[in-house]
């Protein structure tokens, strides 16, 4: 990968940590941010290396969202013809897809938030599977504030997360959620009181997750994320044949074995996958 203008990527004992790196901008979502963001998540889903991913900030905040004067500038949203709309609907076709490639990553995103997560940030942050936040974090559908809709994954992921009423009541006014009402409402799974101690425990919990099967901890995200969006009946069903694809007899006795003798397991990682089109 080229070298990262906007964020800085790591991986250690098969955390893979993304960190966003522009402060001085509030790491601001640009072309550039758009383009780094999608590349990375290209290579850590085809790579099989990384079994878990943090993504955290830096500076005050954890991101204002997007770079408004982008609109003005880099990209230019037509609204005086059909034709020019409906690229805007084919734009934002396209920026919705860097998000969902979080939620449809091979392995679990755990979010570090700190300070402001501001418009296309909660967009980014609801992809994930975990979110940890600082006290002084809070989020905020900024979109409506500045005349237009939230339109790149919140109000379609934060229903799932949320009460209904909350989303509307967030939407609808563009007011500030605090770090510590997220947490009754289920939005983020822990609250702590530094940066440090967070990002700690965010680590650790990918360490937690990076030391189990990794095909179980694939197949365990494809099943929450199926039954998020169908039936409880379809998404049993879908179980039984997911299970029958990746059960492991070896797996089970090396987690087993391995939790007797109090040592990490052995699993093999995930296949390194390639596009049909790099082939031959």
């Amino acid at each position: 990968m080229n070298t990262l203008t906007c964020f800085s990527l790591s991986i250690t004992d098969h955390v893979a940590h993304l960190v966003l790196n522009k402060p001085e901008a509030m790491n601001t979502m640009h072309p550039t941010f758009w383009r780094e963001l999608d590349a990375v998540l290209a290579q850590l889903h085809q790579a099989g290396e990384a079994r878990a991913l943090v993504i955290s900030s830096t500076g005050k905040h954890f991101s204002a969202g997007m770079a408004l004067e982008t609109f003005g500038g880099a990209i230019t949203m037509d609204d005086q013809s059909p034709e020019g709309r409906a690229a805007i609907f084919d734009l934002l076709t396209d920026m919705q897809a860097t998000f969902t490639r979080i939620d449809n990553l091979r392995i679990p995103v755990i979010m570090a938030i700190h300070g402001g997560c501001i418009g296309g940030a909660v967009d980014m942050v609801t992809a994930g599977c975990i979110r940890y936040a600082t006290a002084d974090a809070f989020f905020c559908i900024q979109e409506i504030n500045i005349g237009m809709v939230a339109d790149v994954g919140t109000l379609q992921r934060l229903p799932k997360l949320i009460p209904l009423g909350v989303v509307k009541e967030l939407a609808y006014t563009g007011r500030r959620l605090s770090a510590a009402k997220a947490l009754g409402y289920g939005l983020v799974n822990e609250v702590f009181d530094t940066q440090e101690a967070m990002l700690a425990a965010a680590l650790q919990c990918a360490k937690e997750i990076a030391s189990k099967p990794p095909v179980a901890i694939w197949g365990t995200k494809q099943a929450v994320n199926y039954a998020r969006d169908h039936s409880v009946e379809d998404s049993l069903r879908q179980m039984g044949w997911l299970q029958g694809a990746i059960w492991s007899n070896q797996h089970v006795r090396e987690s087993v074995t391995a939790m007797k003798q109090k040592r990490a397991g052995e699993f093999p990682a995930l296949t390194p996958l390639q596009r049909f089109s790099e082939l031959g």
